[in-house]
């Protein structure tokens, strides 16, 4: 009875439709939400700035001085913890931060907050939304009614979070110790309708202070862009040990797609997998009587973008595990951003690592290919009618026409959305973007959809992938492999190819 349950799960996957829907994780090029973009202008123009430029300019800078230094800072200390994570849980016991965060050479006062929201706000919002979209979809279920925002800046991820779940947020925690950032968070927020309970804090400290052990658990946790700016590794595991124990269901990471970012992930990754599978394995031994029920609630496991919980193949590839959203800019990035001796594009792509955790146990689910038979192409013109390769001439005239369409591109000066911007009817007009989509197909969280990493090469009729998959049932292990799909042997597979890109889900 399971095994014919299985494969009728399987079957209802494997259908072209249904695979298509599963494995579609990518954004092509986002629009930023008018409702944001309007904020954003709004504020903007409050503030008055004859120097914008220059003060986008300056953060850049800043940016790229804080990643230089952490990238030469000493090693040692780092690599003890990675190699024995018995020494970081030594050294934070007792989870109190040596450096307070924000402490890093770099503070956000009102000129820097007012050129971030100008440049790079926007950016990191479609980093965020791309990745709560995959959580929502790899997740149907859940529905987080408590969050907490851990660096919350001037709000990317909480506007990222209405977006996603409009409906079923009742309480946020914001932790930011820029009083700048907060209000320039406070004044982007006014005037929006059917806001959950808001409360901000400056520290995780004193959100522990405020609340009681009951109130502690937060159905979501989100740490965006934050952790870089931490130069110090025991410093981070310290953080993200006090996420997690904040955490009562789902944890999300969220760093820029650099080589120094992409560490950051992996470091936080195995760590926070390590911890769990000690603990687990340490509660079994004490609690043999009870083992079912311990097994069903302790542990952890990655939801995305791992399809498994062991150790990552890249690392020793000489690549870094990163992804990338193309978005359209704003007004005001286009306005304040500079570019060398060419027109400013129309577009941003932005790259970003992430990893998002989930307590319990990985389910044990069907691959989605298993028991599948796929036909070769051959095999599937053997089975064609003739009446089937009639062409009707009237309908090839109206396909060629509307090949012949020329396409929209995007403006590097002005774009559709910008008309939107200064109008002044605030109806919502995104409320039809956001429940629009109803996933009646998401792959489920086995390990039998792996991750395309970086861009599929298409050559004639095959199609050449990097997949980041699992190696086995329960997912423990994983490996990092070329894959090329030829439509002579597997037309089905192939069709999804061509139409797959980075970032997207592969079955196996």
């Amino acid at each position: 009875m399971a095994t014919q349950t299985m494969s009728e799960t399987a079957q209802k996957i494997v259908t072209p439709e249904t695979l298509r829907y599963a494995a579609k994780q990518s954004e092509r090029c986002l629009v930023v939400p008018l409702r944001l973009r309007r904020a954003i202008k709004k504020y903007l123009r409050e503030q008055e700035d004859p120097h914008m430029k220059r003060k986008v300019l300056r953060l850049s800078q800043s940016f790229n001085t804080i990643k230089n230094v952490n990238l030469q800072l000493t090693t040692t200390t780092s690599k003890e913890i990675v190699e024995d994570p018995l020494k970081s849980f030594e050294h934070s016991k007792r989870w109190k931060i040596k450096s307070s965060y924000g402490d890093i050479g770099l503070s956000y006062r009102d000129d820097e907050t007012v050129a971030y929201v100008a440049s790079r706000m926007p950016a990191v919002y479609s980093a965020c939304y791309r990745v709560l979209k995959e959580v929502r979809k790899r997740l149907p279920g859940f529905s987080p009614a408590k969050v907490l925002d851990f660096g919350a800046g001037t709000g990317s991820a909480f506007w990222a979070l209405q977006e996603v779940w409009p409906k079923s947020m009742q309480k946020v925690n914001l932790i930011e110790p820029s009083q700048s950032m907060q209000r320039a968070g406070r004044s982007l927020i006014q005037g929006l309708k059917n806001l959950p309970l808001i409360h901000s804090y400056d520290s995780i400290q004193a959100l522990s202070k405020s609340i009681g052990k009951s109130e502690r658990g937060h159905d979501l946790v989100i740490a965006s862009y934050v952790l870089g700016e931490i130069p110090s590794l025991q410093d981070r595991i310290t953080i993200v040990r006090q996420l997690w124990d904040l955490t009562r269901d789902v944890l999300v990471l969220i760093e820029p797609g650099t080589p120094h970012g992409s560490n950051i992930i992996a470091q936080m990754r195995s760590h926070i997998l390590w911890m769990e599978e000690r603990r687990h394995r340490k509660s079994s031994l004490k609690n043999e009587a009870c083992k079912d029920l311990m097994t069903q609630k302790a542990g952890a496991f990655v939801v995305a973008p791992c399809p498994h919980d062991g150790t990552c193949p890249l690392v020793k590839s000489g690549k870094y595990c990163h992804f990338v959203q193309r978005m359209e800019r704003t007004s005001s990035q286009r306005a304040y951003k500079r570019s060398k001796g060419e027109p400013l594009r129309g577009f941003e792509d932005e790259k970003f690592s992430f990893v998002a955790f989930r307590r319990g146990q990985r389910p044990r689910e069907p691959w989605p290919l298993d028991d599948i038979k796929l036909e070769t192409l051959k095999e599937q013109h053997d089975k064609r009618n003739p009446e089937d390769l009639e062409i009707d001439y009237e309908d090839w005239l109206k396909m060629q026409e509307a090949d012949d369409t020329p396409h929209e591109v995007v403006n590097a000066i002005t774009c559709d959305s910008d008309a939107a911007e200064t109008d002044k009817d605030d109806g919502d007009e995104d409320e039809e973007y956001k429940e629009a989509e109803e996933e009646t197909d998401s792959a489920d969280l086995g390990g039998g959809w792996g991750r395309i990493i970086f861009m599929p090469v298409r050559r004639g009729r095959q199609v050449t992938m990097n997949v980041c998959r699992s190696t086995n049932r329960n997912a423990s292990e994983g490996s990092y492999d070329r894959i090329v799909v030829t439509k002579s042997k597997n037309p089905t597979l192939h069709h999804q190819a061509k139409r797959s890109i980075w970032g997207d889900l592969w079955p196996f």
